[in-house]
């Protein structure tokens, strides 16, 4: 049985954390052992474990920890690891520097669509044998920043379609969560670059014309309190309803009539909005890093500048407005992500790229 670690410094839970988790479990239905080393106590680590993976607790406390490399390589001896895939800063070096120590191949995964310095770049053009991207614009990124453009591979998340196929509608759960119609919705964790405020101003002006919308925010993160605030300052805390993490999501999207992701600096392909797709929401979305990849405007969703909330405000009315034609982009959507983003198709793809460099 072949081995794949995966380091994770992050201690929080996001939507690279969880492409993490979800490329595990399935990677492990296809018969292959997986080990997550990660912070003690982080997010990560409990959500491993429930899942029925094998987390590793091992500090890492910055790139130049030489306990934690020496960990990861002991790590990697004793459990016979084939392939070490990195993931964020920290790890990219010690989980990178532990599987060469060891001569493993090391995979590196690039999430966020932030330039990367053009020069040395150990983590990525020494420190790893292949780079994935979850999309063409990142995958330029690092290719700007010095990386051969053969070792960079764009590899967007899967979506595990068979979840959005037993969905009978939304309106149960939109009941049950005390939502009247509209639901205007955001699927992501809570940190600036997802750009909450600007929704929350939107949503502010959607309400002069809409007022018994409601907006749906799933997630959590370190700026929901902030968040929170602003709701609060705004007038709209009893029309805005934070859920918290939860592990229901195509339940949640199929109670939405807009899916919004208000973005303002970095993002890849991002994960929920491909099951946006999947849930057959029509899309409103900030043109930023890889969204325009797959968010086509006026047909698979509506594109709006990112820090904008006037233009967001009326891209959101727009679908609420325009019934039809918020229709027809969500099955043109939904089309292309069974056709092009299936989960099984992405870990096809991965597990084709292990084999490659063990070969």
């Amino acid at each position: 049985m072949r081995t794949v670690l995966h380091t994770e410094s992050s201690l929080g839970l996001g939507g690279q954390e969880i492409r993490t988790l979800d490329e595990a479990v399935a990677v492990a239905a296809r018969g292959w052992r997986v080990l997550i080393a990660c912070q003690p106590r982080s997010r990560l680590h409990e959500r491993a474990r429930a899942r029925g993976l094998e987390p590793r607790a091992l500090r890492m406390r910055g790139p130049w920890d030489v306990g934690a490399v020496l960990r990861i390589a002991g790590l990697i001896r004793r459990e016979r690891v084939d392939v070490v895939h990195t993931h964020s800063s920290i790890d990219g070096w010690v989980g990178g520097m532990g599987g060469r120590f060891c001569g493993v191949p090391v995979v590196r995964t690039r999430h966020v669509s932030i330039p990367i310095r053009r020069g040395l770049n150990p983590v990525y053009r020494w420190l790893a044998d292949r780079v994935i991207t979850s999309g063409e614009a990142i995958r330029a990124l690092v290719i700007a920043g010095g990386v051969p453009p053969d070792r960079v591979i764009p590899m967007p998340a899967g979506v595990r379609l068979e979840e959005f196929e037993i969905l009978t509608g939304g309106d149960e759960m939109a009941r049950s969560l005390g939502l009247s119609r509209p639901v205007i919705g955001s699927v992501a964790m809570f940190r600036g670059s997802k750009g909450h405020h600007v929704l929350l101003e939107a949503f502010f002006l959607v309400r002069q014309r809409h007022p018994t919308a409601r907006l749906l925010l799933v997630g959590d993160g370190g700026r929901r309190a902030w968040v929170e605030s602003l709701a609060k300052e705004r007038g709209l805390a009893a029309a805005v309803l934070f859920t918290g993490f939860r592990p229901d999501v195509p339940a949640l999207l199929s109670a939405m009539d807009c899916f919004v992701l208000a973005s303002t600096r970095t993002e890849g392909v991002p994960q929920s909005l491909l099951q946006a797709f999947a849930a057959g929401v029509p899309v409103v979305a900030s043109a930023v890093g890889g969204v325009p990849e797959v968010v086509q405007d006026g047909v698979t969703g509506l594109l709006v500048p990112p820090e904008d909330p006037p233009g967001l405000a009326r891209a959101i009315e727009a679908v609420l407005e325009e019934r039809e034609g918020a229709a027809a982009r969500a099955r043109t959507a939904m089309a292309l992500v069974k056709e092009r983003f299936s989960q099984d198709a992405s870990i096809s793809r991965l597990l084709a790229l292990y084999a490659e460099l063990l070969r």
